[in-house]
């Protein structure tokens, strides 16, 4: 059965465009396992401009499924996943000048650096999973990097916008999802997956869990603005109430 799992990323972004301390990803981080996440995802990017170090390190002391930390294959990185110790590592590519993650890991290009990069999170305890395209020569370099898990970029299929894409798109995750389940390798999948367009990607076989955080983190700023707004009106007419009294 498919499972979800919710990056927290942009909480932390809301947070760092005032420099302060809310809205916390660590307490968001609880309320989605709360509310039926098997687990938080985090990128700690390495310019650190959402998720912070402390950010994980407490996470890592709250969640109750598991941590999937997302990170880039350096050596610095590394020493810091052994540090904590997330259940997953994710290694993912990064561009200092891109908003988001834009395209899936190199594995085939990726070498020495990223063979040493998994050879020791999975020497210490962790989990190994490479976020790459939906691609068979990726999928093949995956298993030879020593990885066990996969995460398959959704993006293309998320921005496909005619109905012949879509399902192309869709085709191409179909089957390269089959080489993944036969090489042996647990097959995730993320990236651009919003409420009209996951059951798709969730019904894929063997699909053991999705990783989504902008279109949730989106939806709660509305679903939850009513709430806010009653509760802050409330708080301003206590504060009436007494001053009258």
């Amino acid at each position: 059965m498919t499972t979800l799992c919710v990056n927290v990323d942009h909480v932390a972004t809301l947070r760092q465009a005032r420099g302060g301390q809310e809205p916390d990803p660590v307490l968001a981080a609880m309320q989605c396992e709360i509310a039926g996440s098997t687990g938080v995802t985090v990128h700690l990017r390495e310019d650190r401009r959402h998720i912070q170090d402390r950010d994980v390190r407490l996470i890592r002391e709250v969640v109750r499924g598991h941590l999937n930390l997302e990170m880039a294959a350096t050596e610095k990185m590394v020493d810091f996943a052994l540090d904590v110790k997330p259940e997953i590592a994710t290694l993912v590519p990064e561009k200092r000048e891109e908003l988001t993650t834009e395209g899936g890991l190199d594995v085939v290009g990726g070498g020495a650096r990223l063979t040493k990069a998994v050879e020791r999170l999975k020497a210490g305890g962790i989990t190994v999973s490479l976020f790459i395209d939906a691609d068979a020569d990726q999928i093949r370099g995956s298993k030879k990097s020593g990885a066990t898990e996969v995460e398959l970029h959704t993006g293309p299929y998320a921005e496909a916008r005619t109905t012949t894409d879509i399902e192309r798109q869709l085709e191409i995750l179909r089957r390269e999802s089959k080489l993944v389940r036969e090489l042996g390798l647990v097959l995730n999948a993320g990236h651009g997956l919003n409420y009209l367009n996951v059951q798709a990607v969730a019904a894929i076989e063997g699909m053991r869990e999705l990783n989504v955080g902008h279109s949730i983190i989106s939806r709660a700023v509305f679903s939850g603005l009513p709430a806010a707004v009653e509760e802050m009106n409330r708080l301003i007419r206590e504060a009436n109430t007494h001053l009258q009294t």
